[in-house]
């Protein structure tokens, strides 16, 4: 159930501009290149829906007067600048990546198409960007603060389970400068709270199931899974392995939740893409990315799996409750 409404992430819904989707018909159909991180729509779940809502707030729909050309990497590395060549020999007029690695075999592939990305913890010192309020160049996009936010994971666990002594951080060290910052706060947080922090490394799915079985040898007792596509694309392999070790997990999807994991604390992703449609339809209409600044999320939702907290017997307090946005029953 909800346990307060959720403010709109960045101020809103866009307002319908079908004259503006009338225009573009006129002249020619736009063709949008979608670069995911997972191996199917399937495995991204609800965002690709959220990306052609935000499109349709503008008066954009697939198949009538916008085209969007998809590619799914499979979260394997080399595919992702593969497919983002692939993408910009078809001569799309704007290039959507999803996430940080995404963006940069985007902006390795192209320096003339626009490039909007979508989930990316850090474009300034990913160099995506030249600052947040001044892209500069044609890359522009939204932030989903992920790294930031690997503190406040690590608090909100131990608020949830008090006697949490060892906690395991997940990481995948293919994305390896988000990984070190998500380390770098993770130890910082655990460091505050007296607790034993060990990161965990995995780069793909055949890793998950060991990885939980070495953490209840190692006696760990709590998890926290960082941001990546990895972790989305098997959300719920880690819902089923946490439980099934007994180990309470906080994540950073509501997604991943609603597939059994205890908690996450984040922003609302859903909307993160849906409001990529702003971007497109500005640059669209002429705008240049470089004059388009970065958004970051202003709000952030801390969710709870009150199914998932009596199967591990973890006794909710009322505090958790009153400041969860969301109870999952």
């Amino acid at each position: 159930m909800r346990r307060r409404d959720f403010i709109t992430l960045l101020g809103g819904t866009a307002a319908t501009w079908p004259l503006a989707a009338e225009a573009q018909q006129a002249s020619k159909t736009p063709t949008i290149g979608v670069l995911w991180h997972a191996g199917s729509e399937e495995e991204e779940g609800v965002y690709p829906a959220a990306l052609r809502q935000g499109l349709k707030d503008f008066g954009y729909i697939e198949g009538q007067n916008i085209k969007l050309e998809e590619r799914f990497p499979g979260e394997i590395p080399e595919r992702f600048y593969s497919l983002a060549a692939e993408l910009v020999a078809l001569k799309v007029d704007i290039l959507v990546p999803i996430n940080r690695l995404d963006a940069l075999a985007a902006q390795h592939a192209t320096s003339t198409i626009p490039i909007v990305f979508v989930y990316v913890s850090d474009p300034v010192g990913s160099k995506l960007v030249a600052s947040l309020a001044h892209p500069g160049g044609n890359i522009t996009g939204l932030s989903n603060f992920a790294a930031d936010l690997t503190a406040k994971r690590v608090e909100d666990l131990k608020t949830i389970v008090p006697n949490v002594s060892r906690v395991a951080l997940l990481v995948n060290p293919d994305d390896k400068e988000s990984a070190l910052r998500y380390v770098e706060e993770g130890q910082a947080a655990a460091k505050k709270l007296n607790l034993f922090l060990r990161p965990i490394e995995l780069r793909t799915p055949r890793g998950l199931a060991p990885a939980f079985g070495n953490m209840r040898d190692d006696h760990i007792d709590g998890v926290v899974v960082t941001q990546d596509g990895l972790f989305y694309s098997t959300r719920k392999d880690i819902a089923d392995l946490a439980l099934a070790n007994r180990l309470p997990t906080i994540v950073y999807s509501r997604e991943t939740v609603l597939a059994g994991a205890l908690a996450s604390y984040g922003p609302n992703n859903y909307e993160i893409f849906r409001r990529a449609g702003y971007y497109i339809d500005k640059i669209l209409k002429g705008t240049k990315p470089a004059d388009l600044p970065v958004e970051q999320p202003t709000k952030f939702e801390f969710i709870i799996n009150r199914k998932t907290a009596k199967q591990l017997g973890i006794t909710l307090s009322q505090t958790v409750l009153v400041a969860a946005d969301e109870v999952i029953e």
